[in-house]
């Protein structure tokens, strides 16, 4: 089986506030069917009230991220699935909850991991 990330950044939720508790319940509710089906393996929101730190190989911390990333925020979820069709399937239910596109990427295989 195979690990999928699902995600969207925070821009592309552009919910009216009045909105944001059926969606928070759509979510929440996906997310459910995804523990009940043993698929899911962790999700969560990234904190943008907690700022990046960059440490390098050295050990030395510096505020800060790469360049291309500045914006990584929204939310995401992993789940651990049997097929890429079946990853498509759960990122519909998630985009339909979230009411905003979400962005599939398949883990490659480690097995030291």
């Amino acid at each position: 089986m195979t690990k999928y990330l699902i995600s969207f950044p925070a821009p592309a939720m552009d919910v009216a506030p009045e909105d944001m508790a059926a969606v928070s319940d759509a979510s929440h509710a996906v997310i459910r069917a995804a523990k009940d089906a043993g698929v899911y393996v962790f999700g969560g929101g990234i904190d943008s009230g907690v700022a990046p730190l960059m440490v390098a190989a050295d050990g030395t911390a510096t505020a800060g991220t790469y360049p291309q990333t500045r914006e990584l925020d929204g939310g995401f979820c992993v789940l651990e699935l049997p097929s890429r069709d079946a990853a498509v399937q759960w990122a519909v239910r998630l985009a339909k909850a979230c009411r905003c596109a979400q962005e599939l990427r398949a883990f490659h295989y480690d097995p030291e991991s």
